[in-house]
């Protein structure tokens, strides 16, 4: 990935995504006007955070893409698998979270999704040749619910998509050095995929949700997936983290766009 700052804020972005000119960006913490436990830049409205800070905060992440927040396109996300496909005029609601969807998916120029995240993966598609996207938001119970899957299967059904050709990027989230589960948790991810992705360590079980998405993609065919690799729960000085700051914390956004 790349590391980029504009006006104080920290984002990045996939290297085979900004190779096709996708306007995107996950957003660290850092440059927003929020104050602890949610400093600074978080976009997340059902926190705790005031309203003008969130509202301050998405205008800043917004501007440094090029972009405003009311052309953006948001759901209430419930660790799921529904996916939302969003049409031209989806943007009039760009604070409200009518929609409960853990996937937005879209054809429409001009439209931002946009998710938040302290953990879970946010996971972009792109198909160069349907000019399409899409944005996932993944965290254990997501993947062993089939959001990833799902995510694939809108996409096909509602713009033509072939697995083949999607470029696909698993961002930032809790790394596998960190997010220690149980034996029920380890089971349930390990029955999505036919690769290892749970390791005990001194007694103590560990699951990879890197991997496991990277499985869940590639078994459908998917064309070429980079991973950030970058740990939430491991730099809290960057990047919001549920689990690391137990529960007290804020949300980071990730943003696409078809311009």
């Amino acid at each position: 990935m790349q590391r980029l700052s504009s006006h104080g804020l920290a984002y990045y972005q996939f290297e085979a995504l900004s190779a096709y000119g996708i306007n995107h960006g996950l957003f660290t913490r850092l440059g927003g006007v929020s104050e602890a436990p949610w400093a600074s830049l978080n976009m997340s409205f059902s926190t705790g955070d005031t309203a003008d800070a969130v509202r301050e905060n998405r205008r800043r992440a917004f501007e440094a893409l090029g972009l405003r927040p009311e052309r953006s396109c948001t759901s209430w996300m419930v660790h799921g698998s529904q996916v939302r496909v969003v049409q031209p005029d989806d943007w009039r609601f760009p604070e409200a979270n009518d929609a409960r969807a853990d996937a937005l998916v879209t054809q429409a120029r001009g439209v931002a999704l946009t998710l938040r995240f302290a953990d879970c993966l946010p996971v972009m598609f792109y198909d160069p040749r349907r000019a399409a996207i899409g944005l996932a938001h993944a965290g254990w119970r997501g993947l062993v619910a089939g959001i990833l899957v799902e995510t694939v299967r809108a996409m096909q059904r509602a713009f033509g998509v072939q697995p083949r050709d999607l470029i696909v990027g698993i961002g930032p989230s809790i790394g596998p050095q960190q997010f220690e589960v149980g034996p029920d948790v380890a089971a349930q991810l390990q029955q999505t995929v036919a690769v290892p992705v749970t390791r005990e360590t001194n007694g103590k079980l560990y699951a990879d949700l890197w991997r496991t998405a990277h499985a869940q993609l590639t078994a459908l065919g998917v064309g070429h997936v980079e991973i950030a690799g970058l740990c939430t729960a491991s730099n809290t000085h960057e990047w919001f983290s549920h689990r690391a700051e137990r529960g007290q914390t804020g949300r980071f956004g990730a943003v696409i766009v078809l311009d």
